[in-house]
Order: structure tokens, then C-alpha cells, then sequence
């Protein structure tokens, strides 16, 4: 099976987003973990039922919605939440068949009823057009949101995440020429053996993040994750194309993405990737965060906390 490195530069697949088709089938899986430590317990649960995801408030003032990648656990944005919760109402959403949360739905679609359960929680909770950031997948369903519900959304920070992630493909890949990978990726992550998934998220987790407790933590959640729901998410995920929808969005975005010269990718390749698949979008702001792997919140939290509060000020 193609790796992906056979399309782009092994430094640039060890730094950017989620870790692609064949970095799964070669035992790899796309982790979006940040935070450690076991989930504390909710301070204000949110009203709200669904199979679909989950959701825990903590704090009060304007809402902020943080969504987790691939594989993670809402734990990966703890730190961020506890930071914020005294100025501000965070919305810590867990994703279902992910680190430990029930699925239930086969090899069922992901993306679009989670994506409806998420725009119905933002209703049902009464909140008006809250922040929402999102790391990896979780950027890419923050401009999901904003596509389909601008009346929803306040404004969209994407964390290392871009608007097609095939884009790491080339900049000539389609929905349709990424599909073979896709269903390659999602039929090896349905048939790997767990001891043989657990040592490629080892290795992942490694070119992920700097930070050890970080690597640590994304394993136990990818290993907690349930199978059948990573292999439609990765499969719809590579196939997910926003940026047709890019040029007809009003809603602020910011684009933060991760460079790391040691082990990630280098300045100048995540620039030109970056300014590139987010070229359709006038007025998105992008920002590069250096010495950091895809796991930014981890990696240079005091540089990721002061943009996080220049984007909820702004």
C-alpha cells in the first residue's frame, strides 16, 4: 500500500494535521490529543442527549466550543478549558466512538449526523453564535458548521487542520482521486490486530508532539477509540472537500498551523500549504506557531493560550 510520503515530504507528513490514509495502514493512527490526565468530572453537564457526541460546560461568560481531533479525548483541550473558564462559558465536546465514548452505529456515516447533532446542541443550548475551535478533524467540522449554520457560528479557529485534508496528496487531489486511499485506510483500520495498532501510535504519537505526557495520552485514546467509528471517520474525513465553499463564507477564521524544524515540517513548506488551501477564503487569518508538532495546544501552550485570547478578543 502507498504511504503517503510517496506524494509529500516525510517532514511535512510527521508535522501536518492528521496523520493520512497510509500512515494508518502502515499501523499509524491520525490521534488529535493534547491533555492528560483522566476527564475531570463536569461542573455544569449540558442538557443535552445524543448518540452522537457528548458535551461538558465549565465556567460562564461567551461561549466557546472546543472540539477534539480524530481518536481524542475532550481532555486534550483541559488545560485550555480550565484557563478560560473564568471569563468565559466552554462547551468541552466529546466525539462518540472516540477515547472510550459509546458507538453505535457500524460502519455507519460520521461526519454529517455529528455535524447535525452539534448544530442542534448550539440551538437547544440557546447559544448565540459562540467561538469555535477546533484541532485537526475538529477544524475541519468547525468549517463544516460554519458552512452549513452561519447563523450558528461567531467565528472558527482551525488548529493545524485544513479545509481538504487530501490536499497533503498534492495540490491536483480531489475528493475522488483520494477516495482508493481513503477506503485503503479504513479497511486497515478495521482489520489491524491491537497489538499491532497499539505500536503504530506509539510511533505516531512521536511525530505528533513534543511532549511526552502528550504522546502517552493519545495513545490510551486511540486504543480506547472504537474501530468501525475511526474507519468512517477517516474515510469520509479524506474525502471531505470545504474548499469550494471557502469564497462564500462570512464568518470569521483563523488558521493556526504548527512548524517544527526538528522532526515537523518546515517553515516555508507549511506556509505554501497553508496560504494555498486557504486561498479561496478572503480575510482568513493565518498564523504560524514554530517549534511545534500537530499538537500546538501541547507543544507551545503559552504562545497557543495568547492566540486563543487575540482570537476570542478580536
Amino acid at each position: 500500500m502507498l504511504h503517503l510520503r510517496h506524494f509529500v515530504g516525510r517532514s511535512t507528513l510527521r508535522a501536518l494535521l492528521f496523520a493520512s490514509a497510509a500512515a494508518l495502514a502502515a499501523g499509524g493512527a491520525l490521534l488529535a490529543t493534547d491533555a492528560l490526565a483522566a476527564p475531570a468530572a463536569a461542573q455544569a453537564p449540558a442538557p443535552f442527549a445524543s448518540d452522537r457526541l457528548s458535551v461538558e460546560v465549565v465556567g460562564a461568560g461567551p461561549d466557546v466550543i472546543l472540539i477534539p481531533g480524530f481518536a481524542s479525548s475532550r481532555e486534550v483541550w483541559r488545560a485550555e478549558a480550565e484557563r478560560l473558564k473564568g471569563s468565559h462559558r466552554v462547551h468541552l465536546v466529546q466525539l462518540s466512538g472516540f477515547a472510550g465514548e459509546p458507538w453505535g452505529h457500524g460502519d455507519g456515516p460520521f461526519l454529517e449526523p455529528m455535524l447535525a447533532e452539534l448544530a442542534r446542541y448550539v440551538r437547544e443550548a440557546g447559544l448565540e453564535r459562540p467561538a469555535v475551535v477546533g484541532h485537526s478533524m475538529g477544524g475541519l467540522t468547525g468549517l463544516m458548521l460554519a458552512q452549513r449554520h452561519p447563523e450558528l457560528v461567531g467565528r472558527v479557529m482551525s488548529v493545524d487542520s485544513l479545509p481538504f485534508f487530501s490536499a497533503l496528496y498534492g495540490p491536483t487531489a480531489t475528493a475522488e482521486t483520494a477516495r482508493p486511499f481513503a477506503e485503503q485506510a479504513a479497511a486497515a483500520i478495521r482489520a489491524m490486530d491491537d497489538a499491532v495498532f497499539r505500536s503504530g501510535q506509539v510511533r505516531t504519537a512521536i511525530t505528533m508532539s513534543r511532549d511526552e505526557a502528550t504522546r502517552a495520552a493519545m495513545v490510551e485514546w486511540s486504543a480506547a477509540s472504537d474501530r468501525q467509528a475511526m474507519a468512517a471517520a477517516m474515510r469520509e474525513v479524506m474525502t471531505t472537500d470545504l474548499r469550494p465553499g471557502l469564497a462564500t463564507m462570512s464568518t470569521p477564521v483563523w488558521a493556526i498551523y504548527a512548524s517544527d524544524a526538528d522532526g515537523g515540517a518546515p517553515a516555508g513548506m507549511a506556509d505554501s500549504l497553508w496560504a494555498r488551501e486557504y486561498a479561496g477564503l478572503a480575510g482568513a487569518r493565518l498564523i504560524r506557531v514554530d517549534d511545534s508538532r500537530h499538537f500546538i495546544m501541547a507543544d507551545q501552550p503559552a504562545r497557543f493560550a495568547e492566540l486563543v485570547d487575540q482570537f476570542l478578543a478580536d
